[in-house]
C-alpha cells in the first residue's frame, strides 16, 4: 500500500508541475510578438510531427499518444488564438 500511496503522490506532484508549466507557457505566448508566434507555430508543427512519428514507432501506451495529440491540438489552438485579428 505504501508504494501505491507514493505513486499517487508523485502523479499529483507531476500534475501540479504540468499545470504550472502550462500557465507559464501561456503567459510567454501572450507577450510574444506576432512574428515570433507565427514562427513558433511553424516550428511546433514540424517538431510535433517528428515526435508523432517517433511515438508511433515505439512501445508506448495509447493513453500517452492520445494525451500528446490532445495537448498538441490545444497548444496549437492557443498559439492561433493569440494572433491579432
Amino acid at each position: 500500500m505504501k508504494n501505491l500511496q507514493e505513486a499517487t503522490e508523485k502523479i499529483c506532484e507531476l500534475k501540479g508541475s504540468l499545470v504550472a508549466v502550462n500557465a507559464l507557457l501561456s503567459s510567454i505566448l501572450k507577450v510574444l510578438p506576432d512574428t515570433a508566434r507565427q514562427e513558433l507555430l511553424r516550428t511546433f508543427t514540424d517538431h510535433s510531427e517528428v515526435v508523432r512519428t517517433v511515438l508511433l514507432h515505439t512501445q508506448i501506451s495509447d493513453v500517452t499518444i492520445n494525451s500528446f495529440e490532445r495537448d498538441v491540438a490545444r497548444d496549437s489552438a492557443l498559439i492561433e488564438a493569440l494572433r491579432p485579428a
